[in-house]
């Protein structure tokens, strides 16, 4: 009979065993068991990250901040526009309201005299207006092979096509635009508040020439549809050359800065990454081509209102009333009419309403601005700090020494009350 001496311990017999396995001992298999279970305490505490909004919310956010800020925009810059045009029309003004101080008196007295409300007459028909020439691009697209929208990626002939199909478009609203040019201008003082839909029967009757006024200075639409049509197109293409330029600038550093950025959130892609470059693009190319095409607007908009014996009010005092008397025989006469009489200044009468107007859609798109990243701060997840990194020495001598003690210092606290070592 023998005595089983014990090695790592296990009897002499079983190291000899078929199943034996060297690197195996209940000390090591101990120390292993701790370390899985030190793995997994640590695994548990590491962050997590806290869901977002869902999407649907922050598009919906985004959407109505942009939304709103497009109608305040238009509702604010509609007295600016009425100021505008009634200084344009005024051929026979001193004051040529270049700059918007000159126009502070005038809306005083306007304000005094007649009420806050005349500087939103004609708002109505500005928006029939815009409604139907919406109406007009989907019919005519409809029964034409033109598109109605295009993209960067659209040929030559696609956009041909397309500017062929606005060229149509504002070929059959140009008599009413006119319509809705004489509501915006007409005193209140010395005419009735027109309806909403008026300005359609306007139109209608211009074209037909039933109940306009019977006078040899009233232009023929004929004459107005060419400049009204290339006028328009010039806007469309110039506002929408300015509006791709500035976002895919925009678009392009943002992507840059995406890609340079370690923490990125979908929240601030969303919100105001998303929404934000359209509103900049669109005051972009909007200010661009109206100051562009200013002198060409002057000059159509004095035309419109010939021979309709349309009253304004007196943009030189902002008190009473005066007629449009003029005689233009059309457009490149009338050009030349207001450069030899009034000289350059001329055709730019008014422009201080138009630095007013930009300023007020300035300040409104600095407050979608401010909403934009207010909201995205807002809903931002907000992440737990990082945890303290693990002593991997110690994890590393735990694991390959099989008769070391383990270090406590690396474990979590509750670990550490829980530990006991095996062999003390």
């Amino acid at each position: 009979m023998g005595t089983n001496v014990m090695q790592d311990g296990l009897p002499m017999s079983d190291r000899y065993s078929p199943n034996y396995s060297p690197n195996y001992s209940p000390r090591r298999y101990q120390q292993d068991e701790d370390y899985d279970r030190f793995r997994q305490s640590l695994e548990a505490e590491q962050p997590k990250t806290v869901p977002s909004q869902p999407d649907q919310v922050q598009k919906a956010a985004g959407f109505a901040i942009g939304l709103s800020s497009v109608f305040a925009e238009q509702l604010l810059s509609h007295p600016c526009q009425v100021l505008r045009r009634q200084c344009q029309v005024h051929h026979n003004g001193d004051w040529y309201h270049l700059t918007p101080f000159t126009l502070i008196q005038v809306l005083l007295n306007l304000h005094r005299h007649q009420g806050l409300g005349t500087l939103w007459k004609g708002i109505g028909s500005v928006f029939v207006v815009r409604g139907l020439v919406m109406i007009s691009d989907t019919v005519i697209s409809e029964f034409t092979p033109f598109p109605k929208e295009i993209t960067r990626h659209s040929s030559i002939k696609k956009n041909f096509e397309h500017i062929l199909l606005k060229s149509l478009t504002f070929v059959l609203t140009t008599p009413f635009f006119a319509s809705s040019l004489i509501e915006t201008l007409q005193s209140d003082i010395a005419s009735e508040k027109p309806g909403v839909f008026d300005c359609l029967k306007e139109g209608v009757t211009r074209v037909m020439g039933w109940g306009m006024p019977q006078t040899t200075r009233l232009l023929p639409i004929w004459k107005l549809v060419f400049p009204t049509a290339v006028f328009r197109v010039s806007h469309y293409i110039i506002t929408s050359i300015a509006q791709y330029t500035v976002v895919s600038s925009i678009r392009s550093d943002q992507q840059e800065n995406t890609d340079h950025s370690i923490e990125q959130t979908p929240m601030s892609q969303t919100l105001y990454d998303q929404y934000f470059p359209d509103l900049l693009g669109t005051f972009s190319g909007a200010i661009i081509a109206d100051v562009t095409l200013y002198p060409i607007e002057t000059v159509l908009n004095r035309l419109y209102v010939q021979g309709t014996r349309t009253i304004i009010d007196n943009m030189d005092t902002g008190c009473g009333v005066i007629p449009i008397n003029t005689g233009y025989e059309g457009f490149i006469d009338c050009f030349r009419s207001i450069i030899l009489e009034e000289g350059l200044p001329g055709l730019y009468r008014g422009f201080g309403a138009l630095v007013l107007q930009y300023a007020i859609h300035a300040a409104i798109l600095r407050t979608a601005r401010f909403l934009f990243v207010k909201l995205t701060d807002q809903y931002r997840p907000q992440l737990p700090p990082p945890s303290p990194k693990v002593n991997t020495s110690a994890s590393s001598s735990i694991h390959h020494s099989p008769y070391s003690r383990p270090s406590t210092s690396s474990y979590p606290g509750y670990y550490q009350s829980s530990y006991r070592d095996p062999y003390p």
